[in-house]
């Protein structure tokens, strides 16, 4: 009888399959199959935590069916993934499958590759009931928020709202944020920046007035200075006062973290944290590659440790010699320092086969997978690589009293720049090459003049900002930043405007209420020590139960004062004004939620009952009629594209329209779903399409 392999998906169970051979059958438990119940709180608090577990709807027959498998095989091994999400459904399985805990059946891969799955396989362990614990005590935590906070905001809001450890403190995070824009007062200052050159068709490089030698830096904040200055300049000799040259050395970027990935593809590809984290559960788990089958294309890709292989990195090494040359490599390996709550289990994200670039696998990626894999692969190359180096150049130009003051550099050796550069999340003023001048020069001043400014207020959060916040505070793990972001933004708390995260009222209001009544719940600090707590129960070091006992004790005295306060006056919602004009009755449309999304309704109900979809417009144009295209959504929820100008006209595809235009026809080009991707003009008989580069 062959040996049973129990792992979480389909994908994984195919590409682990091919490598295990004919003594082993490898099936899927399609993720958690036992959990707390929806519909009660599930846990006994008097009685240690204890939770009671029921099998997830849905699941009996896979139940069945992992029992009757079970009971035919020459033994059960649990191959879910490596973390403690993936620790505590193997401990599910053998709850189920009456499976001794005690005994060396639970594997673990770091990658889906022959070699990851031959070590995984020849170092079996028993259950790590400490991993097991922290996922149970997170999961009983969090339900206990949830299930205790969430009636009071029914009852002091509006039904259906909830609460959560980590999402109340995302949501607050953001709203925070958006009230010091609200708060902030924008200050004017000036500068004044010249353009100068040796002689008059020498190269001209841009400079900034810095201060007076006599009293260093000045800061100027009004027209009236700036104009004195400007005059004060007129016919001076702008001469170089000092040359200071260097060198500098720009360090490669570490391989990726779950949090820096999700973060990267956000500025770089513009995807959302689920988008991102879809792609790489598939490379993770295996596609087809011609030539090598399935296999896992990456390591696993929740993780928070910045740790390689000494394997990983000799095959790096061994493509950078081949590829760019010996002078690309470090003096010495380079090892990046995770941060000190690291969980250290595994890798960081990379490529399970460095030798294999990204042009030789896109035939057989979505176009999400290769995006993401180019991403890592040369993420993670990059990281082994020598330093970029830059001879830098500063000069002060004297003119009189005053002095401005130039900076630049030029690329002495291009290093790991030659295949990545880091994204930003702001753009910076960055310093160009300089043209070789030495002190003493009399320089051509070829422009000079006063640039009004205003201070700024800070930027809302994007996904990546908010990421990298909930990483840098400690809230939440590498695995919850992404379905954080998904629920918070389905519960209507928080709208994306571009790539902008903004708080609704809804969330302004409720995070204003659970600062009031449950100021630890959505205090940064605390949730961040609570995190701390939750992770010394992984290492054994702390006792769950004792951990769930001390934030209980405190969090069900704020409750019981919070229910005295909830039968107070209700809150409510001002509804969102709208642009739209009701046509029946000339009132200003409000938009409404429903179980179907937002809507218009018109503000004069019950007497006027008109409402309307909100279509958003996407900017391109109906190769049928000229009409606007607009985005909808189905009955069944998937966005389609039509045109406004419906039912006079019935152009309508599940294509999204791109921001080019045909350059045979001139009309909006879409972008094809599926693998292959790439661009496509829908205007009959214009037969023009643009394949992905």
């Amino acid at each position: 009888m062959a040996k049973l392999v129990i792992v979480e998906s389909p994908a994984k169970a195919k590409t682990i399959e091919k490598y295990l051979g004919s003594g082993y059958k490898v099936v899927a438990s399609m993720g958690h199959i036992r959990d707390l119940p929806k519909s009660l709180l599930g846990v006994d608090i008097e009685n240690g935590f204890k939770p009671r577990y029921s099998d997830i709807p849905g699941k009996t027959a896979l139940i069945r069916q992992l029992k009757s498998e079970a009971a035919a095989s020459d033994g059960v091994i649990l191959a879910t993934d490596p973390d403690r999400e993936g620790e505590a459904i193997s401990w599910h399985l053998a709850q189920i499958l009456k499976m001794d805990t005690n005994e060396n059946n639970r594997v673990t891969f770091n990658e889906i590759t022959k070699n990851g799955i031959s070590q995984g396989m020849d170092n079996p362990r028993s259950l790590d009931m400490n991993l097991v614990n922290a996922q149970q005590a997170r999961r009983i935590l969090d339900r206990i928020v949830g299930y205790k906070i969430s009636p009071f905001l029914w009852k002091k809001i509006k039904k259906g709202l909830s609460a959560g450890r980590v999402q109340s403190v995302a949501v607050r995070i953001i709203v925070d944020r958006e009230e010091e824009i609200r708060a902030f007062v924008s200050e004017e200052y000036w500068t004044i920046d010249a353009r100068f050159s040796k002689g008059e068709r020498g190269q001209a490089f841009p400079s900034r007035l810095y201060g007076t030698r006599s009293g260093g830096k000045i800061k100027i904040q009004d027209k009236q200075t700036t104009d004195k200055i400007l005059d004060e300049l007129d016919g001076a000799e702008f001469k170089i006062a000092a040359v200071k040259r260097g060198k500098r050395q720009v360090s490669p970027a570490p391989p990726f973290i779950t949090s820096t990935l999700q973060q990267e593809a956000s500025r770089k590809l513009g995807f959302v944290s689920r988008r991102t984290m879809k792609a790489a559960q598939e490379l993770y788990e295996g596609v087809e590659v011609e030539g090598y089958g399935a296999v896992g294309l990456i390591t696993y890709m929740r993780t928070d440790s910045l740790r390689i292989s000494d394997d990983a990195r000799r095959d790096g090494y061994d493509y950078i010699k081949q590829r760019w040359g010996e002078n690309y490599l470090p003096p010495k390996p380079r090892v990046f320092k995770s941060r000190s709550s690291a969980q250290d289990a595994h890798e960081a994200i990379r490529p399970t086969m460095p030798a294999l670039p990204p042009e030789r696998v896109r035939e057989s990626l979505s176009p999400d997978q290769y995006k993401l894999y180019k991403l890592i692969w040369e993420r993670f190359i990059a990281s082994l690589m020598a330093n970029c180096i830059h001879d830098t150049v500063k000069m002060d130009i004297s003119a009189g009293d005053y002095i401005f003051k130039a900076s630049g550099y030029t690329v002495k050796f291009d290093g790991h720049t030659v295949i990545y550069v880091e994204g930003k999340d702001e753009e910076s003023e960055t310093d160009g090459p300089l043209p070789a001048l030495e002190e003493g020069t009399i320089l051509v001043k070829r422009e000079l003049k006063g640039n009004q400014h205003f201070t700024q207020h800070p930027p809302r959060y994007t996904e990546a900002t908010l990421i990298k916040a909930l990483e840098e505070n400690g809230i939440g793990r590498p695995s919850t930043y992404s379905p954080t972001i998904t629920t918070i933004l389905s519960r209507e708390y928080i709208e994306r405007e571009g790539k902008a995260l903004k708080p609704t009222t809804l969330g302004e209001i409720t995070t204003g209420v659970m600062k009031e009544r449950f100021a630890e719940i959505v205090d940064v600090d605390f949730t961040a020590n609570m995190e701390k707590q939750l992770d010394a129960v992984d290492s054994g070091k702390t006792d769950w139960v004792k951990t769930l006992d001390e934030f209980y004790g405190e969090f069900s005295k704020t409750l019981e004062l919070a229910e005295k306060s909830a039968a107070e006056e209700r809150i409510i919602i001002p509804d969102e004004v709208s642009d739209v004009v009701c046509e029946q009755c000339g009132k200003v449309m409000v938009i409404k939620s429903g179980r179907y999304g937002k809507f218009l309704a018109c503000p004069g109900y019950p007497e006027c009952k008109n409402t309307k979809k909100i279509v958003k417009k996407t900017g391109g144009i109906c190769p049928k009629c000229g009409g606007f295209i607009v985005a909808q959504k189905s009955k069944k929820r998937r966005i389609f594209y039509g045109c406004s100008n419906y039912p006079d006209c019935d152009f309508m595809t599940w294509n999204e329209p791109s921001d080019k235009v045909c350059p045979k026809c001139g009309k909006t080009l879409f972008r094809k779903k599926g693998k292959a991707g790439g661009l496509f003009c829908a205007t009959e008989n214009c037969e023009y399409t643009e394949i992905p580069q």
